[in-house]
Formats: C-alpha cells, structure tokens, sequence
C-alpha cells in the first residue's frame, strides 16, 4: 500500500538530504579545483597543477574549503530537488491523463526532473554564491581583486555580502543557475533512467533490481551527461559568483560573451576534466544513497 502523500513527500525529501550529503563527502576536492580552473584559467597549466598547487599552499583543508556550504546547498538542493521530482511526476500524470502512481517512461521522468530543478535553483543558489567565494578566496587575492588577508569563513563571507548587497546578493548567479539546471536535469534524470532501464532489461530484472554497481554507474552516467552539456553556463555562473564579491558583476549574457571575446569559447570548459572526474563517485553515491534510503524508508512506512 503506498504511503499517506505526506508520508511520501517526507521520504523523498529525507532521502534526497542523505544523497546530497552522500555526494558532497565523495567529490568535494574536486569541485574545489573546478572553481579555481573556472574563475582563474590562465593561473593554473591543469588539473593536476591546480589540484597539487592548492594542497601545497593550504593542505588538505584547503581542498575541502567551503564544505559546510556545499553540504547546505546540496542537502539544501537534493532534499528540494527530489521532493519536487515527486511532486513533479505526478503533475506529468495529471496532465497526460494517467492513473495516480502508474508507471512513467524515461523520457516523462526526465521531465518531472527538469521541472522540479526550477524549485531547487532557489534553494541552491545562495549557499552556492558563498561556497564558490570561499573556494576561490585565496585566488582573489592573489590576482588583486581584493584585498588580502580577508577572513575565509562562512560567515565572514555571508557578512560581506549582507553588507554590500543586502540579502538579493545571494542570488547573484540566478539566472545562470536556472539556465543550467533547467536542460541539465532532463539529461541527468533521462540518462540515470534509460541507464538504469538497459541494465534491467540486459539483466533481465526490474529498474529496482539491478544491484550496486548497475546503480551507482547508472548515477555516474546521468552525471556526466549533465556536465557535458551545461558546463560553459555553470562556468558563467561560477564566475559572476565570484567577481561579485569584488564590485558589481555584469549579468549571464555580457560575462558570457566576454569571455568568448577575451579568452576565447575553450575558457568556458576550464575545469572540466575534475567534473568529469568527480562525477562518477559524486553522483554514483548520491543516487545509491538515495535509492537505498528511499527503499528502507517506503518499506518502514508500508509496515
């Protein structure tokens, strides 16, 4: 018997705040040293160089800076994100004509989840502005942009821009957020889908049957379809973010085009090969996390 929509709404939101802190423990040095590549490409040769040039000058913690954040926003985003992709699924039901809890195809689901990441966007965009500003503080500094010896706290940052732009600061990176996530989690949730689909028929099982390893890829899959394709927006993003914190950004389209005109449209992929990196624990344990969460919990509530 499915449980009360109260129920369910709980569970999905439960579930996904234990895949996103799933996916943050797995793949936080790796989104470190994508900010860095993004907001300062020409400092760093590569990956590798960025990666040992940030332990040298700062360790480990320095690879780990702006993890409370990123924890937030990812609990923060997950926890949104699947609640709403439930809530979503069943609008595409009400709006095909289908009975509450039929089956949707893959291409349907990757819908639901392109339209629950509107609501997510909200929840993910302030907590992101201040990871990406501590991730990249030491950087900021080093180029002039700002001055030196500035506090790289949570709060600390969270207190600038209170200061300077009042609490709609938080939500520079707005748009560039939802340009991004819009396209990115139909190709995220479609391709962990279809995935996750020929596993099963491959195997010939049901989706919720095909084990670990099956899932996690499936995960990495949907990940790495969503990078590829949104990454030169979330570097836009990731700039606007960043600069802000020195004066007044320009919006998506002026930072845009003025980094295809100054540094040229490959400045836009810096970064890339970390995400690509990353993908693949990060989402792999997010999904795991939240699939096998998600199962304990439906199976507690149906008791």
């Amino acid at each position: 018997m499915a449980p009360h929509p109260v129920i369910q709404a709980i569970i999905d939101f439960s579930a996904g705040a234990i895949g996103g802190t799933a996916c943050v423990l797995s793949g936080q040095p790796f989104d470190t040293t994508k900010v860095k590549m993004q907001t300062f490409p020409t400092m760093y040769r590569g990956f590798i160089h960025c990666f040992t040039s940030t332990f040298r000058q700062v360790g480990l913690r320095g690879l780990y800076k702006g993890s409370s954040p990123a924890l937030i926003a990812n609990i923060s985003e997950n926890a949104v994100l699947f609640l709403s992709y439930g809530l979503c699924q069943d609008a595409i039901r009400f709006v095909s004509r289908m009975d509450k809890g039929a089956g949707l195809s893959d291409i349907q689901k990757a819908s639901a989840g392109s339209l629950a990441s509107i609501f997510s966007s909200m929840a993910i965009c302030p907590t992101e502005l201040v990871k990406c500003r501590l991730q990249a503080m030491h950087e900021m500094e080093a180029s002039g942009r700002i001055a030196s010896g500035q506090r790289s706290t949570v709060w600390a940052v969270v207190k600038t821009v209170l200061k300077t732009d009042g609490p709609l600061g938080f939500y520079h990176g707005l748009t560039s957020t939802m340009v991004r996530e819009i396209p990115g989690y139909f190709c995220f949730f479609g391709a962990y889908e279809m995935c996750r689909s020929k596993f099963a028929q491959h195997m010939g099982t049901e989706k919720d049957s095909i084990g670990v390893l099956p899932l996690m890829f499936s995960g990495g899959f949907g990940g790495a379809c969503l990078w590829l394709i949104v990454y030169p927006i979330d570097c836009v993003k990731s700039r606007i973010q960043v600069y802000s914190l020195a004066g007044r950004q320009e919006g998506f389209m002026k930072t845009f085009m003025g980094i295809i005109r100054t540094e040229g449209f490959t400045a836009l992929y810096s970064g890339l090969t970390p995400t690509m990196i990353r993908t693949f624990p990060a989402n792999g344990a997010l999904f795991l996390a939240y699939e096998v969460s998600r199962k304990f919990m439906m199976k507690t509530a149906g008791e």
